[in-house]
């Protein structure tokens, strides 16, 4: 899944520890999640969202499919 969360957290010269914080889970986890290593749950997902006043579909997307050649 593709996110936004990098762009949106440096907008608010956030760095990932001050958005760990306000999410309640590790910096590890921000950092997972900004590089794709981890999509994150549904709940945390939308928390994230609200977060930052966006629609989840604002925050996220899914990679677009390849068309056959």
């Amino acid at each position: 899944m593709n996110n936004r969360l990098r762009v949106l957290r440096a907008e608010r010269n956030w760095s990932q520890g001050d958005l760990a914080e306000r999410l309640d889970v590790s910096r590890q986890s921000v950092n997972a999640i900004e590089t794709g290593r981890y999509d994150p749950s549904l709940p945390l997902a939308f928390k994230i969202a609200e977060l930052f006043d966006l629609a989840i579909e604002q925050v996220f997307t899914s990679p677009s499919k390849e068309t056959p050649q």
